[in-house]
């Protein structure tokens, strides 16, 4: 099909000048991606289903409304419209979740599931993205045997009872590394000061 080797700046002056099935190419082109990094934000299908739906809408009100100016960089801006819904939505619930993990301690702290986003200072000064960084970042800094618990728990998903066979140590013992691992990561949050409200 023609449309299909148009590039994303002829699809837009397709669709702006009333070709609808255009913007239905460049939805499938680039739809997979743009889902992909608001599930990866949220770790919610649901809610990132919704917020996907949400970018398109508008998208499309952005460009019949005449306003897109971005001529060849239709991904970015639509990523970057993307990442501004998840912030909004982050900002309505009061809380930022940077790493989804369903712990299944009962920590009273969990820097991966809330940090207030009441601060000004951090919203003025660093992007939700540098601060996503710097939190990855900090991990690396922890003893080797909490940074293992942390990324096998966070970025794999696993569980305490997988953990302590991969590491060929009692449920308990993971338990505890994780709690001291947590405990360590505030104090370099405080140290290095992402957060001030925790």
């Amino acid at each position: 099909m023609i449309m299909k080797r148009m590039d994303d700046r002829e699809l837009i002056t397709s669709y702006i000048d009333g070709n609808e099935k255009a913007f239905e190419v460049l939805l499938m082109r680039h739809k997979d991606k743009i889902y992909r990094f608001v599930y990866l934000k949220l770790r919610d299908a649901d809610l990132a289903q919704d917020i996907f739906q949400e970018t398109f809408v508008k998208i499309i009100n952005t460009l019949k409304a005449g306003s897109y100016n971005e001529e060849g960089k239709f991904l970015p801006w639509a990523m970057r419209i993307a990442h501004n819904l998840v912030i909004d939505h982050f900002r309505k619930s009061n809380k930022v979740r940077l790493i989804s993990e369903s712990s299944s301690t009962k920590d009273d702290f969990n820097i991966f599931s809330t940090l207030s986003l009441e601060d000004k200072n951090i919203q003025e000064t660093m992007s939700y993205d540098e601060l996503e960084k710097q939190m990855v970042d900090l991990i690396d800094h922890l003893p080797a045997t909490q940074r293992d618990i942390l990324k096998m728990r966070i970025f794999r998903d696993m569980s305490f009872k997988d953990i302590a066979e991969a590491e060929d140590i009692s449920i308990n013992t993971a338990l505890g590394r994780m709690r001291y691992a947590l405990i360590n990561m505030r104090k370099l949050i405080e140290k290095h000061q992402l957060v001030t409200d925790i």
